[in-house]
């Protein structure tokens, strides 16, 4: 009996686990949600935020109706102005994920400050950008 409840305590908490590692991006926060005519785009992170260092993120792109938008290529780029020097320039490393409209990304960013960010997709469900500012703290 003592073995085949701590098999089942053991089952249970696999299954605890499963489910709170799945759900990990589904409790992430929205950075920034941008609508353009055809597309609504939310940056999300865990907290809410990007801040200096290395930052991972989900964009989640939807049409206005809310029907998850199949955007194909996705790209991230920010840039940052500088009095008297050439635009910080970042790029992101994007890839689409299993759940349609949903794309994981990463960017490092060296220190805080406004960004300009550009959001750039190609796909089935059409073809845009969007250009938003988002602050790293």
């Amino acid at each position: 009996m003592r073995a085949a409840l701590t098999l089942r305590s053991l089952v249970g908490m696999i299954a605890l686990v499963t489910v709170l590692v799945g759900t990990g991006w589904a409790q992430s926060k929205a950075i920034h949600t941008q609508k353009t005519k055809d597309a609504v785009i939310t940056l999300k992170s865990e907290s809410g935020r990007w801040s200096p260092g290395p930052n991972s993120f989900v964009i989640e792109l939807t049409t206005p109706a809310g029907q998850p938008l199949d955007a194909g290529k996705v790209s991230l780029s920010t840039s940052m102005s500088m009095p008297g020097m050439a635009p910080m320039i970042a790029g992101a490393t994007v890839t689409s994920d299993k759940t349609p409209g949903r794309y994981l990304g990463s960017i490092s960013f060296p220190d805080a400050g406004a960004r300009q960010v550009t959001v750039n997709w190609d796909g089935p469900g059409g073809k845009g950008s969007a250009r938003f500012s988002v602050p790293v703290r």
